[in-house]
């Protein structure tokens, strides 16, 4: 039982990462209606600025920084790339979003270097422990980080102009431009918001261990993930973010006596079996909703 909880903790560090993903393809996705690829580069892009930043700064200001940054990039990507690609068809744009992920990870991973680069781990390598269960702090960290992210989120959506105007473009662009709501600060505003989610989720994935041009590859298993709670669900890409986050590490903990016969670690697939598993059940995800179309 020790081994599992331990396990599970640091799989609700990696689910934090992985919902932090999720969320911001989840609001892309409500606002536009299209899978925007260019997260992974917006991740390792926001890692590798705060790396950068963190001697001078110290660690938080280069966060706050780092994400205002990406954001910043992300809002640029979105007026020069995808606002002009606004009514085309929906693959177009989401092809468009895969070239802009590789000419942002190409450009990043020029800053990277051979060798990699080392952010360091502003919460040291040391754990708490409660019992004989060891939480290390950096899950901790991650855990409570997207806790309030979450909050402030759910927060802004309830409580603010903007937040409202892009809950009521989610639901219906053309009745929310019939009431005044200007659909093209909408887009700009997911977007942001997305890219500085990328880059918070980067920092936690980049600190206690090497920054290098593989990083990126973290952010496919948020795909599972915002399938797996649903395309249009803030709420289940937090659930199923934690959900295969834990899966994963319990997977990877336990692999040799579950599967024997297997020498390599299955971990890494286990968020593509679960969303394979709940997809056969439930099309739209956990918590997505559920199309009718009338023919």
């Amino acid at each position: 039982m020790t081994e599992f909880l331990t396990a599970a903790s640091s799989g609700l560090g990696l689910g934090s990462i992985y919902a932090l993903l999720a969320l911001g393809f989840v609001i892309i996705y409500k606002s536009m209606r299209v899978i925007s690829f260019a997260q992974p580069a917006f991740m390792m892009s926001g890692a590798i600025l705060v790396s950068y930043l963190v001697p001078t700064v110290g660690f938080v200001l280069a966060v706050i920084i780092g994400t205002l940054g990406i954001a910043l990039l992300a809002l640029v990507v979105e007026r020069i790339a995808i606002r002009p690609m606004v009514g085309k068809a929906v693959f177009v744009i989401a092809i468009i979003t895969i070239g802009v992920d590789v000419v942002v990870r190409v450009v990043a991973g020029a800053f990277v270097g051979v060798d990699g680069r080392v952010m360091g781990d502003p919460w040291g390598l040391d754990a708490t422990r409660i019992g004989d269960v060891t939480i290390a702090h950096r899950h901790l960290a991650a855990f409570v980080t997207a806790a309030v992210i979450v909050a402030a989120l759910f927060a802004f959506f309830r409580f603010t102009s903007l937040g409202l105007a892009m809950r009521a473009a989610a639901l219906d662009q053309e009745a929310a431009m019939a009431q005044g709501i200007n659909v093209g600060t909408v887009f700009a505003a997911s977007w942001a918001l997305a890219g500085g989610l990328a880059a918070v989720a980067g920092v936690f994935a980049a600190t206690g261990g090497t920054l290098d041009q593989n990083l990126w590859v973290i952010a496919l298993a948020a795909l599972p993930v915002i399938i797996l709670g649903g395309l249009d669900s803030l709420g289940g890409a937090v659930v199923a973010g934690l959900l295969i986050g834990v899966s994963q590490e319990v997977v990877a903990t336990y692999h040799r006596d579950l599967f024997p016969g297997l020498d390599s670690n299955i971990g890494y697939i286990t968020p593509y079996v679960l969303m394979l598993l709940v997809l056969l059940v439930r099309p739209y995800g956990l918590f997505g909703t559920k199309e009718i179309e009338r023919v």
